[in-house]
């Protein structure tokens, strides 16, 4: 058994819980957030049997897409006074995914 983690962005998340309701994978949802932007994502917990490990990654790669997004990066001066700088593109999304081993499953 597996364990797997999927970060997502909150834009895909609906989309990535209906298929994974659709092909009867059973996961919790959490509600998070990422240090570089801030922004807000989800969090997929997954048990998974071994050999379900690689349908469950297709899954995930199908319904997480990256976009490109602007950010003001923000530039310290001499004084330490922060000040806006001219907006940069960044790409986004897509998803982050942990494959952890599981020594022991248990239900109650």
């Amino acid at each position: 058994m597996k364990l797997v983690l999927a970060i997502v962005q909150d834009k895909d998340a609906d989309a990535l819980a209906r298929e994974f309701i659709q092909n009867n994978v059973r996961a919790t949802k959490l509600a998070t957030s990422g240090g570089f932007l801030k922004a807000g994502n989800t969090t997929f917990i997954v048990g998974i049997e071994d050999d379900r490990v690689n349908e469950v990654l297709e899954i995930i790669k199908k319904s997480s897409h990256t976009r490109e997004q602007y950010v003001s990066n923000m530039n310290m001066d001499a004084a330490g006074t922060s000040m806006l700088g001219k907006p940069v593109q960044v790409t986004v999304g897509g998803a982050t995914v942990f494959v952890l081993p599981v020594e022991e499953f248990k239900h109650f």
